[in-house]
């Protein structure tokens, strides 16, 4: 058996947004694995594909992070059959609205940098992946080149947050702690809006206290309420001081962890900000949020090893038991 090639995971998810793009249907599961460069070196016909599959999974969670918009089609002969289930990347998504348009020096430079792209977007392997596609009946739309990743706010309380801060206008909504069954009504005057490690924080002062605390916004559940109270304008900068907060609270924050060598865990563990390797498979990571975090070692399964904090790795252990009791 030839040795396994280790794919880089940024070529890996490239070239699956692109084989996504490429087909209108979109994709089986068993076409993505068999046929995707990242996947089909590793993919076993005849044989187990459990790890792949989860590689998979994580996979699909990344590129939605990016914002793409990556969607799940039932078989209209077969619904709730997972396995026939069709992965597809709508490509009017990227398209820009009609109302837009560009000047012919822009046009020019716009066209100058698409060139660019390309020459070096569709490697050989890609080229050969959409041949395999197309002699297995998949039909790919052309051109599937010249598509670049965007930045989107993906949580919905951003807009109105962001609204009420231009305005210094207090707003109330829900918010869910980790651990708790339900939410509480929070009301506050929001400062600033950051994102720290990929994600959006709200820095605000509490009603009543005036006390300045951090929130995340994917926590916040229910729509943002604005109240009609104005409040002065915060002083300073108070985007750098909540940054700062943040930062510290991440360099704080370390676990140690083993991730089984060459594994799909240890690429991706090695390459965080901050992260120091010990020895061959352990590693020192930083972390924000310890929920958050187990949630993202959890994902890894048996390729990862939480040795220390004992919170993080107890975290880690009720998670991967309760997705072991959901599937048992």
């Amino acid at each position: 058996m030839p040795p396994e090639i280790k794919i880089p995971v940024e070529e890996r998810l490239f070239s699956l947004v692109l084989a996504l793009l490429a087909t209108e249907n979109g994709l089986t599961k068993t076409e993505i694995l068999s046929t995707v460069q990242g996947y089909r070196q590793a993919f076993n016909r005849s044989g187990e594909n459990a790890n792949l599959e989860r590689k998979f999974e994580r996979d699909k969670d990344d590129i939605r992070e990016l914002g793409v918009p990556l969607e799940t089609v039932q078989a209209p002969g077969d619904p709730g059959n997972n396995q026939n289930l069709r992965y597809r990347i709508p490509r009017g998504a990227y398209e820009l609205p009609a109302e837009i348009s560009f000047s012919a020096e822009e046009t020019t430079l716009l066209n100058l940098a698409a060139m660019v792209w390309r020459e070096g977007s569709l490697s050989a392997e890609s080229r050969r992946a959409m041949l395999k596609l197309s002699s297995l009946g998949v039909a790919a739309d052309e051109p599937v080149i010249g598509y670049a990743p965007r930045l989107r706010v993906r949580d919905a309380a951003f807009d109105p947050l962001n609204a009420a801060l231009g305005r210094h206008e207090r707003v109330r909504f829900a918010y869910l702690k980790p651990g708790e069954a339900e939410s509480r009504v929070r009301e506050v005057d929001p400062h600033a809006l950051v994102q720290h490690q990929g994600r959006w924080h709200l820095y605000a002062a509490e009603a009543g206290t005036g006390i300045l605390k951090t929130y995340l916004l994917r926590r916040i559940v229910g729509k943002v309420a604005t109240t009609g109270t104005i409040f002065d304008a915060p002083e300073g900068d108070p985007s750098a001081r909540a940054l700062l907060e943040l930062e510290d609270v991440w360099n704080d924050n370390t676990a140690i962890v083993e991730a089984e060598p060459g594994s799909d865990a240890a690429t991706r563990l090695a390459k965080r900000r901050g992260t120091v390797v010990i020895d061959p498979g352990t590693l020192e990571l930083h972390y924000s949020d310890a929920n958050i975090f187990a949630d993202e070692l959890a994902g890894f399964g048996p390729e990862v090893l939480v040795i220390s904090p004992p919170n993080l790795r107890d975290a880690v252990r009720s998670r991967l038991e309760t997705t072991a009791a959901d599937h048992g």
